[in-house]
């Protein structure tokens, strides 16, 4: 099998195992606009036009196909239980298809420079043909997010697709098929996790960087509630990233962009229709911040996640968000509405096989929400380190404990602490 490309053919080899005759197909929670992108009618085009089994991209002396650069996605060298340590592929005009593995990007061994037309190709394969067009409109380019199901493997995808200076490039995030368990997911303690899931009322934070697993710790606990608790759970997410399916209680999730407008629209929406718990993907401005903290006050279990790279950082973000005359009713709000705060890292493993979490736990017991009630937040770290009969620990005593046990090195404590103390106990 032959594709020409750039004035030359080039043999097709088997660069992994191939996949047979599979094909991509878009899911019902497709981040963009559902009925213009149902992958139905878009399938049969993309066969005829679109071969995903057709070799397109040189490596090394062959061409391999999109379906084997998928495979890298399940290979069981890059798994972990049921994890992959692959989260992303980025494509880009000019440079070779890379992955990100255990957090470091990777080119393809061998891979060239993607060519214009490879580029726009693969693009065939992924995206429906009005979002083909949005893309390879040059007078007015519009980035396109969207989502789609590997049915074959049962494997879902997040996929951006944006111009820069040297042309068109993707990046494609794998989604992991099926919500972990808390045990997956691999908290500190048991006891944590049991007294987050046993909660009526309040609210949890999630903080931590980009890709470092929030949502999907979020998920976990959100699913153990849905397994084991008679709750109505409403989610609102961007994207929407696990598919939760109703069990004990009954669950609605909802799409920032498509089923509602906003964060702070859906949360409104959320609270007239009496939930018991409450996802909100993230609370990125005031009004979504004030209705999260009255909706924990009021008697409901709202989870949320911020990006600070402490549990300390998450409370004065929050407080920070509200003009400054309001800092001092903010903080006994906050004081009354918070229960748990939970910082996290993904840290890579000793023994280099994928990485593990490392986490920082707040738990609002009466003496931290005294400081939390006066701002006083030099003091809240030094409380967290005494206050480990509560459940709390600092990032610090985990990584620590991660160290000790030979489960990660020294040098990648040292590198993930947020406090130069670490590094006094390690010298």
């Amino acid at each position: 099998m032959y594709l020409h490309l750039s004035r030359r053919k080039v043999p097709f080899i088997d660069f992994r195992t191939a996949f047979g005759n599979s094909i991509l197909r878009f899911s019902d929670y497709c981040i963009s606009e559902l009925e213009d992108s149902v992958f139905q009618d878009h399938s049969y085009s993309m066969a005829e036009q679109y071969d995903i089994n057709q070799p397109i991209y040189q490596v090394g002396e062959g061409n391999m196909s999109f379906s084997q650069m998928l495979n890298y996605f399940i290979d069981p060298a890059y798994q972990r239980g049921n994890l992959s340590r692959i989260s992303d592929m980025h494509v880009k005009m000019g440079r070779p298809v890379s992955f990100r593995i255990d957090d470091d990007l990777t080119p393809m061994p061998e891979g060239v420079g993607v060519e214009e037309e490879v580029l726009r190709y693969m693009l065939g394969i992924l995206l429906s043909e009005k979002h083909l067009q949005i893309v390879l409109d040059e007078d007015d380019p519009q980035d396109v997010d969207t989502a789609f199901e590997w049915k074959e493997q049962g494997v879902n995808f997040r996929l951006n697709v944006f111009r820069d200076r040297d042309g068109l490039a993707f990046v494609m995030r794998v989604l992991a098929s099926n919500i972990p368990s808390i045990q997956e997911v691999g908290l500190p303690s048991e006891k944590i996790w049991q007294d987050i899931t046993a909660l009526k009322r309040g609210l949890v934070l999630v903080t931590g960087v980009t890709g470092s697993g929030k949502s999907t710790t979020i998920s976990a606990l959100v699913n153990h509630i849905n397994l084991y608790r008679k709750t109505r759970i409403i989610t609102l997410e961007d994207p929407v990233e696990f598919l939760f399916k109703s069990e004990t209680s009954m669950v609605s999730q909802r799409q920032v962009g498509q089923d509602v407008k906003t964060f702070s629209g859906g949360l409104r929406s959320a609270l007239r229709e009496n939930p018991d718990v409450i996802f909100v993907g993230e609370i990125r401005d005031t009004e979504t911040a004030s209705l999260a903290l009255s909706a924990a006050e009021t008697g409901h279990l709202v989870f949320s996640t911020l990006h600070t790279r402490d549990a300390k950082g998450a409370l004065s973000r929050i407080v920070d968000m509200f003009p400054a005359e309001q800092t001092k009713s903010l903080c006994l709000q906050l004081s009354f509405s918070l229960s748990f705060v939970l910082s996290q890292k993904l840290v890579p493993r000793a023994d280099g096989n994928g990485r593990i979490l490392a986490m920082e736990v707040l738990k609002n017991v009466p003496a931290l929400g005294n400081l939390i009630r006066t701002g006083n937040w030099q003091q809240v770290y030094s409380t967290m380190e005494t206050q480990s009969k509560e459940g709390m620990m600092t990032m610090e005593q985990h990584l620590l404990h991660l160290y000790q046990h030979g489960i990660i090195t020294k040098e990648s404590a040292i590198t993930y602490t947020n406090e130069a103390s670490l590094i006094e106990r390690l010298s």
